[in-house]
């Protein structure tokens, strides 16, 4: 990723936008480069003490001169701050990344006043500490330079890769935007199986996690598929095999798909909602 972005604006300063700035900055950019539009006084501060960016109250000030601006802000609130930016947007024609979930490339330009490159991106929490994965789509007027230039921001955060049809954000929206939650609901429920077992809480926690941990790491560092590695820890007739069957029975593959729909469906219903 070029370290030399040109100036950039962030429209909101939360936990998003806090940790592409630190990614950005650690990887070379100028803090002086990034300017913020934060309307809470105590996030702008913060601001400043942690990277040293140009903060603004106000997202015009902070657009102003700015080639590339990021959308970090709420969707709820996000019609309401692309309008009010819609004579900056066709005047200086910014490239506009969207972190905002939700909006579609569509909507974001027709509330931007139309004819802007535009790239949707979709990342998850894990970018928070550097660990993320962003989707992204350009829509057809992101020229092959922009595009270029998207991935190398969110990669700042961890690996991107592209869809080439929009419709599929949200199918990535409930695989990898939720799917920490799953992880996490994993957890919980294996560390009260152990407590239900005799563990200590903190025993059953510590074996959890670590468990987790490793088990994600194997899962990215080797080149294996995640079916040839769970068949490598199902030894026949052992411990894992006897657990494997049981969430076989009780339907976990069927379970699992039928999150995965419903969170597609509620993401499509949350974008249809922002016409």
């Amino acid at each position: 990723m070029s370290s030399n972005f040109p100036t950039l604006a962030f429209i909101g300063g939360g936990n998003m936008a806090r940790s592409l700035i630190g990614g950005l900055i650690a990887r070379g950019q100028a803090p002086a480069a990034i300017r913020v539009a934060e309307p809470n006084a105590t996030q702008r501060d913060a601001l400043v003490q942690g990277f040293g960016v140009p903060v603004f109250e106000s997202s015009v000030e902070a657009v102003a001169g700015a080639e590339l601006w990021v959308l970090a802000v709420k969707p709820q609130v996000l019609p309401e701050i692309c309008r009010a930016l819609a004579p900056q947007a066709q005047a200086q024609k910014p490239l506009v990344i969207s972190v905002a979930a939700g909006a579609t490339t569509s909507q974001l330009e027709r509330w931007l006043g139309g004819r802007l490159a535009i790239v949707r991106a979709m990342p998850n929490t894990p970018a928070l500490i550097g660990m993320g994965i962003t989707a992204l789509f350009a829509n057809a007027d992101a020229k092959y330079d922009q595009r270029e230039r998207a991935a190398g921001l969110l990669a700042a955060v961890g690996p991107t890769v592209w869809i080439d049809d929009e419709k599929h954000m949200d199918a990535v929206t409930a695989v990898s935007g939720s799917g920490p939650a799953y992880l996490f609901l994993l957890a919980e429920a294996m560390e009260a199986a152990g407590v239900a077992q005799g563990l200590s809480k903190v025993v059953a926690q510590a074996l959890v996690r670590q468990t987790l941990h490793g088990a994600a790491r194997m899962l990215v560092d080797l080149p294996e598929p995640a079916d040839v590695l769970r068949q490598r820890v199902t030894s026949p007739g052992g411990t894992t095999e006897a657990a494997i069957d049981t969430f076989e029975t009780g339907g976990f593959r069927a379970l699992v798909n039928a999150a995965i729909v419903a969170a597609t469906r509620r993401g499509a219903e949350l974008s249809a909602g922002n016409e």
